[in-house]
């Protein structure tokens, strides 16, 4: 996941060990990441697993970014609420994204 989000973001990992990893820089906010070993993939939009977090990231373009992340390792869910207004992605983990032109 934090492959995935540092290319999706462009961060670098600030801090890194075997079980946690942090995306930033040093001194500033950052994006951090802890292994899990029972980790279940969420199952949006069926409650039965819940999501663990909602990050919904600006762009200027949906269509252009949505192909970028989806070379990144993305993944399209057929649930698309809204998708003039934003899209909803899964990362490789299977947690469900949004990228938006409203932000």
């Amino acid at each position: 996941m934090a492959r995935f989000y540092g290319a999706a973001l462009g961060l670098s990992v600030a801090h890194s060990t075997d079980d946690f990893v942090l995306l930033g820089q040093e001194g500033s906010a950052g994006l951090g990441f802890n292994r899990l070993t029972d980790y279940r993939r969420p199952t949006w939009p069926d409650p039965s697993q819940e999501k663990q977090a909602h990050i919904e990231l600006g762009v200027d373009d949906l269509d252009a970014a949505q192909a970028w992340l989806l070379a990144l390792g993305a993944a399209e869910p057929t649930v698309q609420p809204e998708p003039d207004r934003w899209r909803v992605l899964l990362d490789p983990a299977g947690h469900p994204f949004c990228i938006t032109t409203l932000v």
